[in-house]
């Protein structure tokens, strides 16, 4: 139901028929309209047409009345999407239904009236310095000339100051800054890009900058402060900075002393470093870096954009070890690019955190918890109310971008559902890379990425996440969506909830999220989903599945050949324990010689002899991800993962080193009858048999296993003869893999969908989970003829 402005506002109801001439008409948009500029927008567009009326912010997004001609109205209209704002994403421009308020003579913006009703608008992410603002901040005869906390209606904090929607300063934690009477002029001239930017502030008004040591003793003042980080960095130590949602761990990135030392203080032992370049050109002159990646470099979500390093660059070899790749990104607030124009190097741009813990946020945290980190903090005093970590990218050879990681710049997230829930749900998500997500009736909000659950101070943030989205957007929940894995610490907390609970297979929910990425239905469409580890329906672990949707049933129509996992979790970590199953399986008579090649010792041979002939804790997977690390330590590239993919990775660096033509000789991965529940499997073990009696390289052998992947896929779907094919799981990050999957597809006409909105990875889960709660589909049934 539509609330009607006060008379404070000048706005009149009526029930009468307007002039014959004049028409009056509500207009609700939606989508991301908050914190973004939009209503100033609105306002601009309005007066230049001549209508009357008023625009606010509501809890479904913005609210516009407008009075004219129907031709006005109509422009404003086409305008509210052909011209909105950069940062705003417009997802429905609708009409509402009377009685419809009569306003006076002009067009102004009028304040939100704040309500008990759910909120369904998005909470506007963190968007990266404009070029406006970045001139100002460098001209010295401007008023916030170096000032670091610099914004307008097109950049700066949003999400990670906002504490209740809709979007307003009071909303904020700006809200204790009280503006000065400049930064009050700007803020109520319509004509200003600054009128309605709810972090407005200058250096006489807003936050300030403070530096101090490890004992809290320090000095303020944004020149002092600045100087004092500069100084640190130059003389080799390691700084912590607050940025827009959390601290960095920074240190010069071309000495390999100080990213050694950050490496040992951190207890990061090979896991890449991000790297923060001063501009462009700098990271030029380190790294290969085309039109792709540099529009996104640039663009309002500035994520870290994985690029290949330059032979020779001048970045110390322990920032990213053994790796091809840089995690590169560019200063994204004016307290970054302050700092960057002051030092002749990159710096390493890490998240201020121990191993596997999230983000520091708070300067008081910081100190606490890195006090045997940093040397030095460059804090402030804008509280940082919500915890965002920087996104992650990465584009295949055809242009493809790839989301690793789904947070600042490009987080909350607002997908619509086809239909309306009868009750708003929590989604819980998964295990690793877990973010969460509320759903209320046809929309989901995913949080930003919040880590993997192992820890205690994650588990935390997972637990205010959910509190703080079902608050932000004003919701009772009335049940709780959950992976199946019982040993998720996601699983766990739902089934404490007290509420009504609906579980949703792991490879399902994947599926599931690309479905909602691309508005699709369930019907006609083969999910593959490879990735690391999930809960299967038969109680093994799955990983390499494809799962055929059709009049809206899921049935698991083909896997990867099952194989044991030596030591069970252990196998995850130590490559070596997958290699030695896959041998004992294709060709178990070169056992000996593989257990001396990769590294067992003759006690480890006879243990996982032992364990696979007893049966002993050697649960079976049909897990893509195993594969790639029993490959990769076979082929001498890793034995043991010490961060997440890490051989894996390898693997793909591996085959996008290969020159010239595969060796033709590799046999292909086959497509056989499959076992109990399936039609189809991949039998890896013809290409294994190659891989060890051939004498390749390690470069060639690792592009034939990516393509003889890929040829398998396509020919499970030229079998299953369906209109549609949808690549999602966390191998799908793997852009080698990705890339020959899209070109082995061509031949088949198969229209396939990739992720462009969410990540491959588990960050998606929980969006599938939403529309698994909507249809009623929640488990992969075996296969049977149809």
């Amino acid at each position: 139901m539509v609330r009607i402005p006060s008379r404070k506002t000048g706005v009149r109801v009526s029930a009468s028929a307007p002039a014959l001439d004049r028409a009056t008409t509500l207009l609700r948009v939606r989508g991301i309209v908050q914190g973004v500029g939009f209503r100033p927008f609105v306002l601009r567009v309005a007066r230049n047409l001549g209508l009357d009326g008023w625009v606010r912010n509501d809890a479904a997004g913005v609210l516009v009345c407008a009075a004219g001609r129907q031709t006005q109205i109509d422009a404003l209209r086409a305008s509210l999407r052909s011209e909105a704002p950069a940062a705003a994403r417009v997802l429905a421009v609708e009409e509402m239904p009377g009685p419809v308020p009569v306003p006076g003579h002009g067009f102004e913006i009028i304040f939100t009236e704040r309500t008990g009703q759910t909120v369904e608008t998005a909470a506007p992410p963190d968007l990266a310095l404009c070029d406006d603002c970045r001139r100002e901040l460098l001209d010295p005869h401007d008023r916030r000339h170096g000032y670091a906390f610099i914004n307008c209606t097109q950049c700066g904090p949003r999400y990670s100051i906002l504490e209740e929607l809709p979007y307003d300063r009071p909303a904020t934690t700006m809200r204790s800054f009280l503006m000065c009477s400049s930064c009050q002029r700007e803020y109520e001239s319509p004509l200003d890009r600054r009128f309605h930017a709810e972090p407005n502030a200058c250096p006489h008004c807003g936050p300030a900058l403070r530096l101090f040591d490890r004992g809290g003793y320090g000095q303020a003042g944004a020149d002092a402060a600045l100087e004092g980080v500069v100084a640190v960095l130059r003389a080799g130590g390691i700084v912590a900075v607050k940025g827009l949602g959390g601290f960095h761990l920074m240190c010069d990135a071309t000495s390999e002393r100080a990213v050694a030392e950050l490496r040992r203080r951190k207890h990061r032992v090979a896991k890449p470093f991000a790297v923060m370049f001063r501009d462009l050109a700098a990271l030029r002159e380190a790294a290969e870096v085309g039109e792709r990646e540099a529009s996104v470099l640039t663009g309002p979500s500035a994520p870290i954009v994985l690029v290949p390093l330059r032979p020779g660059s001048s970045l110390a070899p322990s920032v990213a070890p053994r790796n091809p790749w840089v995690g590169a990104l560019l200063p994204s607030t004016p307290l970054h690019l302050l700092l960057l124009a002051q030092l002749p190097f990159p710096v390493v741009a890490t998240s201020a955190n121990l191993a596997e813990e999230p983000l520091c946020t708070d300067d008081e945290e910081a100190r606490l918890r890195l006090g045997g980190v940093a040397d030095v903090f460059l804090g402030h005093n804008r509280p940082i109310a919500r915890p965002v970590d920087d996104s992650v990218l990465r584009f295949t050879r055809q242009g493809t971008p790839i989301l690793l990681r789904r947070a600042r710049g490009l987080a909350p997230t607002t997908l619509g559902l086809p239909a309306a829930l009868a009750t708003p749900l929590l989604c819980v998500g998964a295990q690793m890379k877990n973010a969460v997500g509320v759903a209320a009736a046809d929309r989901v909000v995913l949080s930003p990425h919040i880590g993997d659950l192992g820890n205690v101070r994650t588990h935390e943030v997972f637990t205010r996440t959910l509190a703080m989205l079902s608050q932000l957007h004003r919701t009772d929940p009335g049940g709780v969506v959950h992976d199946k894995h019982p040993e998720y610490d996601s699983t766990r907390h739902a089934l404490g909830l007290g509420l009504p609970l609906v579980g949703v297979q792991h490879h399902l929910a994947h599926v599931l999220a690309l479905l909602l990425e691309h508005g699709r239905g369930a019907d006609g469409v083969l999910g593959v989903c490879w990735d690391g580890t999930g809960w299967g329906e038969d109680g093994t672990i799955w990983g390499g599945e494809f799962i055929l949707l059709r009049r809206g049933a899921a049935r698991r129509v083909a896997r990867l050949r099952p194989f044991p996992l030596v030591g069970g979790d252990a196998a995850a970590r130590d490559a070596r324990r997958v290699a030695y199953a896959l041998v004992a399986d294709a060709a178990p008579e070169a056992l000996p010689d593989v257990a001396r090649r990769i590294g067992c010792s003759p006690l480890e041979t006879d243990a996982f002899a032992a364990m696979l002939s007893r049966g002993l804790n050697v649960p079976v997977c049909s897990s893509m991800g195993r594969l790639f690390d029993g490959v990769g330590a076979l082929l001498g590239l890793g034995r043991e993962n010490a961060y997440e993919g890490q051989v894996p990775f390898a693997v793909e660096a591996a085959a996008g080193r290969a020159a010239g033509r595969l060796e033709d000789s590799v046999a292909p991965i086959e497509v056989v009858a499959g076992g109990t529940g399936v039609a189809f499997e991949l039998d890896w073990r013809p290409t294994v048999r190659s891989l060890l009696a051939l004498n390749l390289s390690p470069e060639t052998a690792a592009a034939a296993f990516h393509q003889r992947l890929a040829d398998a896929l396509a020919d499970v779907v030229r079998r299953a003869g369906v209109p549609t094919v949808g690549l999602t799981g966390g191998c799908f990050q793997n852009a080698e893999l990705l890339s020959r999957t899209v070109e082995a597809l061509v031949p088949t006409g198969a229209e396939v969908l990739v992720h462009r909105v969410l990540s491959p990875n588990d960050g998606s889960i929980a969006a599938g989970q939403a529309l698994a709660a909507l249809w009623g589909l929640t488990t992969v049934q075996p296969w049977s003829t149809p």
